[in-house]
């Protein structure tokens, strides 16, 4: 008997292929049959009419931080509502393990790193979290059982250094002894189950202290070592981000990649190449990575979103301003003396020189404060201000852009929510998306739910695709679209039996109403451990959606049901050939 039977959806499988009508059931957590309409006679416990609505196997998001959140959001929302039934998490160099029993102040200083380079609220991390493993492999059993979604995690370079060196780690180059521990840590953590290394080098990324997170001091000595341990796991992979992912790479870090995927004979992946027909020349240069890796014997991976990300900013909270060089100074200090330096004409004069100078790189768009919209307010002098453009409240008062948005921001003592218009929303540039999508080691992600809990939502980019797909730019036909979502990043990551609507593949399946599909508004809500705040953003259309066959979504509602798995390197994944 089928434990459920799905009647006469329109079926895109994954594969690109066209649509099609079929009935499709399912039975222990798989898909065992799809059928012609009315052709399936084996009697069903369950069943559904799906007539009008898409059916196509869960989406997988690539690029995700919910290492942490899973603890007390087992149902990663609000990835899950808009159809994402697998994730992969331990990205940028960022783990929550392994941590080293002998020394208890080590959660400490990860929640605290955790909080200032991925956003997380450190209230949710230090109420929501238990902190009880050591190991890895006892993380990955502490998420087994309870969480709704599939879940795999990379190995954060950053845990290992701080595991082996103490705090050392930041700002220290290991001996010998040191990185052969480290090396060791990496291969008891993929005998665990753990799907492969990932590391950062971003200038961008700093400690709870301020200070250059710990895989930042590395060696390419160091890196390739950990490289070569991930060459002897199945089913593994590599993830790393550079100073350059953000705008144009070096030629070191392109070399450095190269040597990294060769050296592990894994693929490579990185977030997030940003595409805007103002710098043309940024995608080339970019994907010469791939170029080269290919040459050498590895594959390099470029993620990308289909959509444009609000991002919610304020001149309150760490957020990308504080990365421009030379900002970060005045930002960082206490509210009232901030207020003061922000409106001397001479400190925001010399802030915006430096915004616009070469060295701010992809952060200088940011400057452009004529742009940004208003977004809550706090104070009767803001009254009336929400969804107002800067640059029109400007010019009624007289003011030069970044002066008016001080003297706003200063009325909510800096608490003004602030939305940057994106500068690369012309047709130019979604032509050049639709172009650079075409790229064989192009692929959609990015999204880092999870984390910048505060600032971004990134998780609704399915459903935003899949809407503008089919009812807005139609940039690709819906075929492609979800595969995109769905076989793309299963077979760069080697999922066995995911990624596709077949018999004998697992019964992770979203079923949507094409005449529906989108994403609601990004809102702030506070529904946090310790009622920290976040973006959630309601999935529209969106009937159900199953994980493993049991259904975890119904119409954008939570079921309560945890089917998930936490996919462990060689048993749930392959290796993946970087030919």
């Amino acid at each position: 008997m089928l434990d459920h039977l799905i009647r006469g959806a329109t079926v895109v499988d994954g594969t690109g292929t066209p649509p099609r009508l079929a009935d499709v059931g399912l039975r222990d957590g798989r898909i065992v049959t799809v059928a012609a309409p009315g052709t399936v006679t084996e009697a069903a416990r369950t069943s559904e009419d799906a007539t009008g609505l898409v059916l196509t196997p869960g989406f997988i998001d690539p690029h995700t931080h919910y290492d942490a959140q899973l603890f007390w959001d087992p149902y990663a929302t609000p990835s899950m509502n808009h159809g994402v039934t697998t994730v992969a998490g331990g990205n940028c160099g960022f783990t929550l393990a392994p941590l080293n029993p002998a020394r208890p102040e080590d959660a400490d200083y990860t929640r605290r790193m955790m909080s200032k380079v991925e956003g997380m609220a450190l209230a949710a991390l230090e109420e929501g979290v238990d902190w009880t493993w050591s190991t890895f492999g006892e993380y990955l059993d502490a998420l087994e059982g309870r969480i709704a979604v599939n879940a795999g995690f990379m190995v954060g370079h950053c845990a290992l250094r701080r595991h082996v060196m103490g705090e050392a780690a930041v700002g220290g180059r290991p001996t010998p002894e040191q990185l052969r521990q480290m090396v060791g840590l990496l291969h008891e953590a993929m005998d665990a189950g753990a799907w492969g290394l990932s590391t950062t080098q971003s200038s961008t990324h700093t400690d709870g202290s301020g200070a250059p997170v710990a895989s930042r001091h590395a060696e390419p000595a160091e890196l390739l070592a950990l490289c070569a341990a991930v060459a002897e796991h199945e089913g593994t992979q590599l993830e790393a981000i550079v100073a350059g992912c953000l705008d144009r790479f070096s030629d070191a870090e392109i070399d450095l990649f190269v040597q990294m995927s060769a050296t592990a004979g894994r693929p490579l992946n990185w977030n997030v190449l940003t595409i805007d027909a103002a710098v043309p020349e940024r995608v080339p240069r970019q994907l010469l990575a791939s170029e080269r890796a290919r040459a050498a014997g590895g594959r390099i991976v470029a993620l990308t979103m289909p959509i444009l990300t609000p991002m919610n900013m304020s001149l309150g909270t760490f957020c990308a301003l504080n990365l421009i060089p030379g900002w970060g100074e005045v930002l960082a200090l206490p509210v009232p003396e901030r207020i003061d330096r922000l409106r001397d004409p001479d400190v925001r004069a010399v802030m915006l020189r430096r915004a616009d100078s070469k060295e701010a790189g992809v952060f200088r768009r940011l400057a452009d404060f004529g742009r940004y919209v208003i977004g809550d307010t706090y104070s009767k002098e803001n009254e009336g201000l929400s969804g107002r453009v800067v640059r029109d409240i400007a010019a009624e008062r007289g003011q030069d852009a970044f002066q008016c948005l001080v003297e706003i921001c200063a009325n909510d003592e800096l608490r003004t929510v602030l939305w940057p218009m994106p500068t690369d929303n012309d047709p130019a540039s979604w032509a050049l998306r639709a172009e650079t999508w075409r790229h064989e080691d192009v692929m959609l992600g990015g999204s880092d739910a999870g984390a910048h809990l505060d600032r971004m939502c990134g998780a609704p980019y399915t459903t935003r695709f899949l809407g503008d797909c089919l009812r807005g730019r139609r940039l690709v036909p819906l075929e492609r679209a979800v595969k995109m979502l769905t076989d793309d990043p299963a077979q760069l990551f080697g999922l066995r039996g995911r990624g596709r609507i077949a018999e004998g593949f697992h019964a992770d399946l979203v079923l949507f109403d094409p005449e529906r599909i989108e994403a609601g508004p990004a809102t702030l809500v506070h529904d946090l451990p310790g009622n920290s705040p976040r973006l959630d953003a309601r999935a529209i259309g969106i009937v159900s959606v199953r994980v493993n066959g049991v259904e975890t979504i119904r119409d954008d509602e939570v079921t309560g049901a945890v089917p998930g798995t936490v996919l462990r390197s060689g048993r749930d994944t392959r290796t993946v050939s970087t030919r």
